[in-house]
């Protein structure tokens, strides 16, 4: 049995509203268990025979066929978590930044964000591996950074999807005990 931590894209956002006891109550019906939803923002841990591949094809027909959307999801073992919290060279938090790791499912994808936002003026970022980079806003000022609007274009939406570091930091945790 492998840990993982899955991460949807768009949920409980622009008309996606899914309650995380219903998602759980929809994922008992497919090779998952332990399942285990975190915040509203659809982070889910929960184990499987599956490789990540075969996690991401149940999971997304899972919410296409229970909740009727297009749904995009990134998966990620428990321990590639852990190695990205750990590899993440910025602060869970301070008083003028905060910390973002955007997830994704495909690497050519990833790779034109990283080369389209380190050419932004004014943005730090940094690749943390084929799946992952972090990178840094301006408190209070998140959706509005140079970085956060790139990343938000419909051609991401697929393959993409961000999470602050305080929240992967509690994704990671409870992923380690599923």
């Amino acid at each position: 049995m492998n840990s993982y931590a899955v991460f949807l894209r768009g949920i409980n956002v622009g008309g996606i509203n899914i309650k995380m006891a219903d998602l759980k109550s929809a994922l008992k019906s497919r090779p998952f268990s332990g399942v285990v939803t975190l915040l509203a923002s659809g982070n889910v841990v929960l184990a499987s025979e599956l490789d990540p591949a075969g996690v991401k094809q149940e999971f997304e027909a899972c919410l296409r066929e229970t909740f009727g959307y297009d749904a995009w999801v990134v998966v990620l073992t428990a321990a590639r978590v852990a190695a990205l919290v750990e590899a993440c060279p910025y602060p869970a938090d301070d008083a003028s930044t905060h910390t973002y790791l955007t997830l994704a499912s495909d690497e050519a994808a990833l790779s034109e964000l990283f080369e389209a936002g380190s050419a932004l003026d004014g943005t730090e970022l940094t690749r943390l591996g084929p799946e992952a980079l972090a990178w840094l806003a301006p408190a209070g000022g998140t959706l509005d950074s140079p970085f956060s609007k790139l990343s938000s274009k419909a051609k991401y939406k697929a393959a993409t999807t961000t999470r602050n570091l305080r929240t992967m930091i509690k994704v990671r945790d409870a992923a380690a005990s599923v």
